[in-house]
Parts: C-alpha cells; structure tokens; sequence
C-alpha cells in the first residue's frame, strides 16, 4: 500500500473533517496523521481563519512543494479553509501541487487519489484523538453576521446534521472506546432550526446522553444571543452534561458590539452570564474576546477589563484582531497599533491569570472525578469535567505513586493548585 500522511491544522472542525477523509481512503492506502514519517503521499487540511493561520498553512504547503522537489514525496493535495477561500490565487502562485480543494469537495479529493465515496461508511470516522474522547460535530457552516468572522464565507449558511444521523455517529463513537464527546459547531445553539424549525440542541444533547458508554457531553462555541433556556435545564439534571459551557462573547463595550455585529448588546450579555451563574452555579463557563477591533477606544477596553474583572470566567482566551478579506469589518481602517493591541491582549491575560490563580486555590483540598488523558514524564495528565482537553487546564497526578489507566475515571483529591494546573492524588 501506499502511505498517506493527512496534516490537519486549524480548528477540531478541521480534524473531523480529516478523520471522516481517512476513514474513506483507509481500505486503500496506509494512513498516518500528522506524521514525521516519509510518505508517498501528503494532504495537507488547511486552516484560513486568521493570518496566523493562514501563514502556516502555506508554510506547511511550502515545505512539502520542497520535499517534492527533492523526490520525498510524489504527491500533494491540498484541501480545507485556505484552500476553499483562496483557490485560484494558490493554484496561480504555488506550483508542484497535484489539487487545490475546498472544504466541501471529498469525493474530488478522493476521486483524485482513484478511490470510491463509500456511502456505508458515513458517520464512521479513524480516530485521531486518544480513544476515550473525540469531538462530533453537529452542524456545518453559519447564519450569523459577525463582521469579523470569515467563517459563512468559507463554510457557507448553517446546516444542521439530523438527529439520527448525530446519534449514529455516536454509537460508531462508542463502539470505538469513546466516553467524553465534545459537541462543536460553527454555532452550536443554532442547531435544528433549519431542519426542525427550532432550536433542538437540549433535546440532541438528552439523546446523546442515552447512548450507552458516553460518560461526558461537553459543549462548545454556544452563540449567546437566543440562547435556549432548556438547554441550561438540561445541563442541570443530567448527570453526563458536563457542567462547562463555552461561549465567546467577543466584547462588551456596546459601540464594539454593534459594529462586530453580534446581535446581543451590553446589558443582554451581563444578563445572560448573569443567568448561567445563577441557574448552573458549579458550572465553568469558557469564553473568547477580540482586542484591538477597529475604533477600540481606551474607554471600551476598560469596560471589558472590568468585565472580565467581574464575571471571573474560569477559562478564557484573547485574539488580536486581524481584517480579513471579505468581511464587513474588513474596510473599516484598522486603527489601533500592534503594540497596542498585544499591549491589551496581555493585561486581559494577566488579570486572568489572577482570577485562574485565586479559582484554583479555592480547589485545594476538594475531590473531583477526573479521567487520564496520557502519562507525560513524572505524571498521569487527566482532566476534569471543567476542563476541555488541548485548551483548559489539566489535572497533574504523580506517575510514582499510582498505576493508572489511560481513559478511565479516578477520584482525585487536589493538594496544589497553580495559576493554570492543579497536582493531585488518587482517594
């Protein structure tokens, strides 16, 4: 067989997207992901969110153009996000590529490498992820007008998945090993209203949780405006909804707000954060800002600032604006200097590191059901049900003291907590 060597970057929508392609040529060639092995072939699933990106994505697909060259690989194809947005100006500047492909072209991508679209095995994936978790993704695409987001453009007008098609690829996943599934989407509290005329994602999430051998449902990347109440009822009485929800909010300063156009002002979002503490009070809440948007005074910065000084969200992230092509944002002049907007980044993240600081202390002596991840030099790495894995904080557990099981389930009382792991021990 020849060998395959699939490099995803980008987002975990990204990397399902990789796993259902290698499930589909798996019969055919030999597969590896993200390989340092030598391969016959290489596709390259590319990211194109965000300059960062977007710059190591062509890095990526130079390197391989070069490994080409000198007879290391025979073929490159290249699939995803850049790939989608930018087609015809990669197929113009970058040479030695055997096929430029969007996100929506697998059977193009598999027609290319001479392999069939198996239609048995829709809903089946090859795991990239350690066995006892991976990411399902519910819909596709989104009908929101953020003005700095490129996603629509990319991934085109939401899309839900059916139930049954979701509750399907479920059982594939636990049928494979799976406990913790973490449901993604562009935005995931949208969900069924252009199949079913509703939001049904509190009644997706009670199905999934009746498929046996998932432990954990986690949720991400919850829109906040028309937020459905029942999915809080939801997250309250079943036991497998982890008590985590993420949910970017991306400012707070209204005159921010409107202009990103993000359909929930000030007062909504206050209210709204307001509500999950009061209705989920053990739950963690992750969420996302964006510093540096075009027109960001002094002043809107401050309130977000005090925002975050207030609402002391458990997990939280910072991106620096960046314009992209095609957006409404993008022929707004972007005003604010790099300096000022790392400047900003940067003391978002100190007074997080502080609020992290003072969470985690208040955990010190507390037992939590933690499951184990990967065992890393002196330690087990395990997670929380606060915690997501790749981005939150991990639960550190000496590897001397204790012969633990990968994927399973341990009760872990913490003895040292730091600005973002805690140390604990099994009881």
């Amino acid at each position: 067989m020849k060998k395959i060597n699939v490099i995803t970057l980008g987002c975990s929508k990204n990397l399902i997207d990789s796993e259902v392609m290698m499930r589909q040529l798996q019969s055919d060639y030999a597969i590896m992901h993200d390989s340092d092995e030598t391969s016959d072939i290489v596709i390259i699933n590319t990211c194109g969110f965000i300059n960062d990106a977007k710059e190591e994505s062509i890095d990526t697909i130079l390197r391989s153009v070069e490994a080409k060259k000198a007879g290391d690989i025979q073929k490159i194809y290249v699939t995803g996000c850049l790939s989608e947005r930018y087609k015809k100006d990669l197929q113009n500047e970058i040479k030695n590529v055997d096929g430029f492909y969007g996100v929506n072209e697998l059977p193009e991508v598999l027609n290319a490498l001479e392999v069939d679209y198996k239609n048995e095995l829709v809903g089946e994936r090859l795991l990239t992820t350690p066995k006892h978790y991976a990411y399902l993704k519910i819909s596709e695409g989104c009908d929101r007008t953020c003005s700095f987001c490129a996603i629509p453009l990319i991934r085109g007008k939401h899309k839900s998945k059916t139930i049954e098609e979701i509750i399907k690829e479920t059982e594939f996943l636990a049928s494979k090993g799976v406990k913790e599934v973490m449901l993604i989407a562009q935005d995931l509290t949208y969900y069924g209203i252009d199949i079913y005329r509703k939001r049904k994602i509190a009644e997706l999430v009670q199905k999934i949780s009746e498929v046996d051998g998932i432990e954990w449902i986690r949720l991400h990347y919850a829109y906040p405006a028309g937020f459905p109440e029942d999915l809080l009822d939801v997250m309250k009485n079943n036991p497998k909804v982890c008590n985590y929800l993420d949910i970017p909010l991306q400012h707070i300063s209204d005159t921010m707000l409107k202009s990103m156009k993000r359909a929930l002002g000030k007062e909504g979002t206050v209210k709204l954060v307001q509500k999950i503490r009061e209705q989920l009070p053990d739950a963690v809440i992750r969420t996302t800002l964006i510093v540096g948007y075009p027109g960001e005074t002094e002043d809107d910065f401050q309130q977000l600032m005090d925002f975050v000084r207030d609402s002391k969200f458990e997990r939280l992230g910072v991106f620096q604006y960046s314009p992209e092509e095609g957006t409404t944002a993008f022929p707004l002049k972007d005003d604010v200097p790099a300096k000022v907007k790392q400047d900003r980044a940067d003391q978002l993240m100190m007074l997080q590191q502080e609020i992290s600081f003072e969470l985690n202390q208040a955990k010190v002596g507390k037992v939590f059901k933690t499951i184990i991840d990967k065992k890393e030099g002196d330690f087990y790495i395990g997670r929380t049900e606060f915690d997501s894995p790749e981005v939150d904080q991990e639960v550190l557990i000496s590897a001397a003291n204790n012969d633990l099981t990968i994927g399973n389930f341990y009760h872990i009382q913490i003895y040292k907590a730091e600005f973002y792991d805690v140390y604990g021990e099994v009881i």
